[in-house]
């Protein structure tokens, strides 16, 4: 059953437009039902995006394209060589610079008239709300689970729409949450499609598993075509829905997402640090992290004889053709837990495990100590962390 749901226009108009302005946007302003009073609602309009990658890369020049007059970009990363597959609002000059920086000098210059704010910090419970409380709506297109509950969570305590998206390999979701909309039926948020996060090192993230780089746009567009609905007041949003795209096959799926009648409402931001599969740190006598650095001087150790570990490398074939620590052997993480552990690891010896990022070595530490393999440990940062602090000729990917 298609939604029906017409939703309020959630900007109020600005001030005529100018001469400029009409020229600029006129091919907005010949679109039947659109006009020049939508133009003016999203010159008036503010929004925050959280990320200037993947997702935001598209939902940021569309929205500066569009002409909404005030963004704000929440993002305290750089951009890095892998970033550029898919994150297309960044160029080859820009690495190594902040993203947000970079973003807001693409804004510019699709919209110079745009007002652009910066927030280079990460989203936190500390933090949220006295940023995103100045904004009409706030869409998220952050990589992590507890960002996307922090999101939500926060959108519900302002009653502010949340447009979100989601991608990985070649699927992509999108939809909308609003707990209270302003059509006076009940709303749903982030809790109702996902009551509790997935258990932690289920779900990989775009840096373990890959993502097709096109379809970031074809999410992250969609997630700017909503919000452009939901400032106008025009058509029908994806509140309710839920959008699902398969690049790979080409095809498209459609679900309802209802409200839980029994779900407490959100009146103030929890700690989100759990959330989403992020495991509490070890600590020095339960299975501890070792850095690239103290990785580096036992295999030298290792070399003369005078440390004994085994060092397992738990990523998939593929990952291991692309590079490798040398010393290390191959288990892949699936073929490790299968059974608790290998047959061949004994379970008093010492063994160092990594991964590409260090999510899924970590996971697997804590999965073989609760088995009883009392001497684990696992790689902080991964591969990737080896590459840049110890062997930059090992391929980052």
């Amino acid at each position: 059953m298609p939604n029906t749901r017409i939703l309020k226009a959630l900007v109020t108009p600005g001030p005529d437009l100018t001469s400029q302005q009409v020229t600029q946007f006129s091919r907005h302003i010949v679109i039947p039902g659109f006009g020049t009073e939508s133009q003016r609602r999203l010159l008036n309009a503010r929004v925050a995006v959280i990320g200037a990658g993947g997702l935001g890369s598209p939902i940021l020049l569309y929205l500066a394209a569009a002409g909404v007059g005030t963004i704000g970009i929440i993002d305290d990363d750089v951009v890095e060589p892998s970033n550029l597959q898919r994150q297309v609002i960044h160029e080859s000059d820009d690495v190594g610079r902040l993203k947000g920086e970079s973003a807001r000098d693409a804004v510019l210059a699709r919209n110079p008239d745009a007002t652009v704010v910066l927030h280079p910090v990460r989203l936190s419970s500390e933090n949220a709300l006295d940023i995103v409380k100045d904004y009409d709506l706030l869409i998220d297109g952050s990589d992590n689970f507890a960002t996307r509950y922090l999101a939500s969570d926060t959108a519900e305590i302002l009653r502010i729409p949340c447009v979100w998206g989601s991608i990985l390999r070649y699927s992509g979701q999108a939809s909308t949450f609003w707990s209270r909309p302003n059509d006076g039926q009940p709303g749903v948020t982030y809790r109702d499609l996902f009551p509790e996060p997935p258990s932690a090192g289920s779900v990989p993230d775009c840096a373990e598993g890959g993502v097709l780089g096109v379809l970031c746009s074809m999410i992250g567009t969609m997630m700017a075509t909503d919000a452009i609905k939901l400032i106008t007041g025009i058509g029908t949003s994806m509140l309710g829905r839920l959008i699902s795209f398969d690049a790979e096959q080409m095809t498209w799926r459609e679900l309802r997402v209802s409200a839980d009648p029994l779900r407490a409402p959100i009146t103030q931001l929890d700690d989100y640090d759990a959330v989403g599969g992020v495991l509490p740190a070890a600590s020095a006598s339960d299975s501890p992290e070792w850095d690239a650095t103290q990785l580096a001087q036992q295999l030298a150790a290792r070399k003369l004889g005078a440390s004994s570990f085994r060092l397992i490398d738990i990523r998939e074939n593929f990952e291991r053709e692309l590079c490798l620590i040398e010393g290390s052997e191959h288990i892949p993480m699936n073929n490790l837990l299968m059974g608790a552990a290998d047959p061949a690891i004994d379970a008093d010896e010492t063994i160092v495990l990594y991964c590409h990022h260090g999510s899924r070595s970590d996971y697997t530490m804590h999965m073989l100590a609760g088995a009883g393999y009392e001497n684990v440990h696992h790689l902080a940062g991964g591969i990737d962390a080896w590459s840049l602090s110890i062997d930059p000729e090992v391929a980052r990917y």
